[in-house]
């Protein structure tokens, strides 16, 4: 086994101490209610013995079995995101021989798995277990689920090539998208350099107008262009791509939605976005979690401006269906139109959204 092996298993392990506190156990008092020795629960809390290495039936076992002790739902309901990013983790670390057999080559990943991988190369939790995360713990714990530095660094490193080894041959396309998002992520002193390199080949794709299967990469270019502070290039994309464009907006919001948990997130390619079908996701969980999350993203507000405004003219009984969503969004409007973070297409979508009127 690889010396490296710890980080396989380090999001979930730290998922499942979260939870052990939570109940609360000591690491002994959790192995005697399980029936297994103590080494197996530090084992898998420190990633030395991954819980991504767990069979199937006992590692559905012990979540039932956290539940049944009072373990914080809310740590639970990620538990199975968690192994995800692990699997990511270990994949990017440990790369497999054949990139299709990457994970990210065969599997659309949403937010929450993302942001749990974020949260190991930055150190940041994501928003919804920054609560969770921050509870005061007894004695010396970690921080998070930090990867060690060195790792990090091989991390980006292997990240990188793997982006440049992907080809649009078969799941490639869907690797080098997703491989150059969670690039961005990187700070090192020449990341900015090398993303914009990489994304260079992709821009092609900006210049397209209404939809086409390539419009799923025009996104990824914009949103991290937008993301290390250049929004002209959404704006561009937003213009071009989804405006008067009736699959290009319900593409949008089909990504959304599997991005943002209110569609199934077992999508294995980007036929969703292909074919959209709007009954495939829940509008109501879209609506709310699109107002929850776009302060959380100042560079990307032109494109939740967009699509929460196409969300609404497509459902325009969702304010009175989720009426604290209505209410959240009308105080984040008087806010951006007060502020120049929106573009002038975001303000007369904010307008009219407001007062109820096109002015065409």
């Amino acid at each position: 086994m690889s010396a490296k092996a710890p980080s396989a298993g380090l999001v979930s392990g730290y998922l499942l101490r979260l939870a052990r506190e939570s109940v609360p156990r000591t690491q002994e008092g959790l192995a005697e209610d399980l029936g297994v020795d103590v080494g197996t629960v530090q084992g898998w809390e420190s990633g030395r013995r991954p819980l991504t290495h767990t069979r199937a039936g006992d590692y559905l076992d012990l979540r039932r079995r956290l539940a049944l002790l009072g373990a914080d739902p809310l740590l639970l309901a990620h538990s199975g995101v968690a192994l995800d990013a692990d699997r990511v983790l270990a994949a990017v670390l440990d790369p497999p021989a054949e990139t299709g057999r990457h994970p990210l080559a065969g599997w659309v990943q949403p937010r929450d798995s993302a942001l749990l991988v974020a949260w190991a190369l930055q150190g940041t939790p994501p928003p919804a277990l920054a609560t969770v995360a921050s509870r005061p713990r007894r004695g010396p714990a970690r921080p998070g689920p930090l990867l060690p530095a060195d790792d990090r660094a091989r991390f980006f490193a292997n990240l990188r090539t793997t982006t440049e080894r992907a080809t649009d041959d078969g799941h490639g396309g869907l690797l080098h998208r997703q491989a150059l998002y969670l690039a961005s992520y990187d700070t090192a002193p020449d990341a900015a350099a090398w993303s914009e390199q990489a994304l260079r080949g992709m821009r092609p794709a900006l210049g397209r107008r209404g939809y086409s299967h390539r419009s799923i990469e025009a996104r990824t270019v914009a949103t991290v262009a937008a993301r290390q502070g250049d929004p002209d290039q959404l704006r561009h994309f937003i213009s071009t791509a989804l405006l008067d464009d009736e699959h290009g907006e319900l593409a949008n919001l089909s990504y959304w939605a599997l991005w943002l948990g209110a569609m199934p997130a077992d999508q294995t390619d980007d036929t969703f976005m292909h074919h959209p079908d709007p009954t495939a996701w829940d509008p109501i969980r879209l609506f709310r979690a699109l107002v929850s999350s776009f302060h959380l993203a100042p560079g990307t507000v032109d494109l939740y401006v967009h699509s929460i405004s196409t969300l609404l003219n497509l459902h325009p009984w969702l304010p009175h269906a989720a009426p604290d969503a209505a209410q959240a969004f009308g105080r984040f409007t008087a806010e951006l139109l007060d502020g120049s973070l929106i573009s002038a297409t975001s303000r007369r979508d904010l307008d009219r959204l407001r007062y109820g009127r096109d002015d065409g």
